[in-house]
C-alpha cells in the first residue's frame, strides 16, 4: 500500500514549501496538488497553478513522487502540456506521477468562454486528450486530428526520464471513462459515489465502481496495476483522527487498492482539520504501508 498526501494550491510559496518537505519528511509515498484555474467556493482566494507548484515542489523534495489530481482537459491541450509534463519529470528526476479527468462543471469549464459540453461530449474531449497526450509522451513527430484537439508535426525531444512515460493514472467513475481508464491507464483514480452523507454508503459505493472497473480491464485485455482511492470522498474526513485515517486505509486495502490519497488538513472550509493529528498519523505510515 502507497499512502499520498493532497496538498491544495492555494498558499504562496513561502509557506507551501514547508508543507511539502514535510510530506517527504513524514513519509509519504506521493504528494498531490489540485489542476484547477480555481475551485469550487474557495475561487474567490487565493490560487495557483499546478504544474510550477510541482516544479517548485521538486526543488525542495528528493524522494517523493509527485502528482496532479487530476490534470484537466478543461483548459489544457496536450501538446503544450505534455512539453510541461517532460519538464517536471526531468526537474525532479522522474518522480512526476500523471493523474488526469475528463474535467468538471464549474469555473474551470467556463472561464474560457468555450461552449458548455454535455457529459457525452466531454468524454469524448478526454478520450482524445488521452491518447494524444499517451502519444506525445511516448513519441516523437505526433501528428492529430480529432473534433476537439489537432497536432501537426509536434516535437517531443528529449522525452520524460521515466520511461516509456510517467505513470498515466485515469480519474473514473462512469461507465465510458472506465473503458477509458482499462485503455489507456498505468493506474485508476476514483472518488467512489459522490454526495452521500453515510460513510458505510460511500464505501459500498467505492465497492461498487471497483467492481465496474474490473469488468472493464477484463474486457479490456490490459492489466492496470495501480488503483488509487480519494479517501476524502468519503463523509469523514481522514485525518480527522488517527483511528479515522487507520479504519479507512484498512478498508481501502480490503478492497484491492494499491494507493490511497488524503488532503493535508485546512484551517476552515475543505477538509478543515488540525495539523497535529497529521503529525500523529505520520509515524504510523510505515506499519500501515506494511500491513
Amino acid at each position: 500500500m502507497r499512502i499520498g498526501i493532497v496538498i491544495l494550491p492555494d498558499d504562496r510559496w513561502s509557506v507551501a514549501r514547508h508543507r511539502w518537505r514535510r510530506a517527504e519528511e513524514y513519509g509519504f509515498d506521493h504528494a498531490w496538488t489540485y489542476d484547477h484555474l480555481g475551485w469550487r467556493d474557495l475561487v474567490d482566494g487565493p490560487w495557483f497553478d499546478a504544474v510550477p507548484t510541482l516544479t517548485a515542489a521538486a526543488t525542495v523534495t528528493s524522494r517523493i513522487g509527485l502528482g496532479t489530481f487530476v490534470a484537466s482537459p478543461n483548459f489544457r491541450h496536450p501538446v503544450h502540456f505534455a512539453r510541461e509534463l517532460t519538464a517536471v519529470d526531468d526537474i525532479s528526476d522522474g518522480r512526476l506521477l500523471l493523474g488526469v479527468g475528463a474535467g468538471g462543471t464549474g469555473f474551470d469549464a467556463d472561464v474560457l468562454g468555450g461552449p458548455a459540453l454535455t457529459p457525452r461530449q466531454r468524454v469524448d474531449r478526454f478520450a482524445e486528450f488521452l491518447e494524444l497526450l499517451a502519444r506525445l509522451l511516448r513519441e516523437d513527430h505526433v501528428s492529430y486530428e480529432g473534433d476537439h484537439y489537432r497536432a501537426v508535426d509536434a516535437r517531443t525531444l528529449p522525452g520524460p526520464i521515466q520511461q516509456p512515460r510517467p505513470p498515466l493514472l485515469v480519474a473514473a467513475n462512469g461507465p465510458r471513462a472506465l473503458a477509458l481508464a482499462a485503455r489507456y491507464g498505468d493506474g485508476w483514480v476514483t472518488t467512489g459515489g459522490q454526495g452521500l452523507d453515510d460513510a458505510d454508503a460511500w464505501w459500498h459505493s467505492v465497492r461498487e465502481v471497483s467492481a465496474r472497473f474490473d469488468a472493464a480491464v477484463e474486457k479490456g485485455g490490459r492489466t492496470v496495476p495501480r488503483r488509487i482511492l480519494n479517501l476524502d470522498s468519503s463523509p469523514v474526513y481522514s485525518l480527522s483522527s488517527p483511528d479515522a485515517f487507520e479504519d479507512a486505509v484498512g478498508r481501502a486495502r480490503e478492497l484491492g487498492f494499491t494507493d490511497v490519497l488524503s488532503h493535508w488538513p485546512r484551517a476552515s472550509s475543505w477538509y478543515a482539520g488540525d495539523e497535529k493529528v497529521l503529525e500523529s498519523v505520520a509515524p504510523m505510515l510505515q506499519r500501515l504501508r506494511a500491513s
